[in-house]
């Protein structure tokens, strides 16, 4: 579905995948500015797709999320850093034990702003890492909502395995890197 304008003109969206949604929504929501996030499909061809016909990896659809933000509280810029350090950009279709397309590290940029900027930041960011970064720089076009049992994942099953296993490390990582002050 296209992402209809914010209520409030001032805010902004940011779509962007960086392995499992649950993981890129944990780290997010913890960003001083950001004012939802919602997780799901984008990056491919089929309509409306169910979390299992992504899982199937024949969508070409990429687990992402869409981040709606104020500007002038945290920058497209700082939000484009916060997805380089969340995750591994130089591995192509995975995160960890996360593999597949679905995976893949992608920048969905939603005007020719968001697009020179992500392309400036994947070029910096590229010091970060011995590897090439392999992230694709596309345009948005459509995001399809995840299934509600996928929002707020990790604040809803903070002990999960899954949530203590992989998406606390990142999260504690985050915190740590980047202290964001209380909300």
């Amino acid at each position: 579905m296209k992402m209809p304008a914010p209520p409030n003109r001032s805010l902004e969206y940011a779509t962007l995948g960086g392995g499992c949604f649950w993981c890129t929504e944990a780290v997010f929501q913890l960003l001083p500015g950001v004012i939802a996030i919602t997780n799901g499909y984008a990056g491919g061809t089929t309509a409306n797709p169910t979390y299992e016909e992504v899982c199937s990896g024949k969508t070409g659809h990429a687990e992402v999320i869409q981040v709606e933000f104020d500007p002038t509280r945290v920058s497209y810029e700082k939000i484009l850093e916060t997805f380089w350090e969340a995750h591994d950009p130089t591995t192509l279709n995975r995160q960890g034990n996360d593999v597949g397309t679905q995976y893949r590290s992608i920048i969905l940029y939603h005007d020719a702003r968001q697009k020179a900027v992500a392309e400036q930041s994947k070029t910096a960011a590229q010091r970060l890492f011995v590897q090439p970064i392999l992230t694709e720089i596309v345009p948005f076009t459509t995001f399809y909502p995840g299934e509600d049992y996928h929002q707020n994942y990790y604040r809803s099953n903070p002990n999960q395995p899954y949530c203590r296993a992989v998406i606390r490390p990142k999260v504690e990582k985050f915190r740590a890197q980047f202290r964001p002050p209380p909300q």
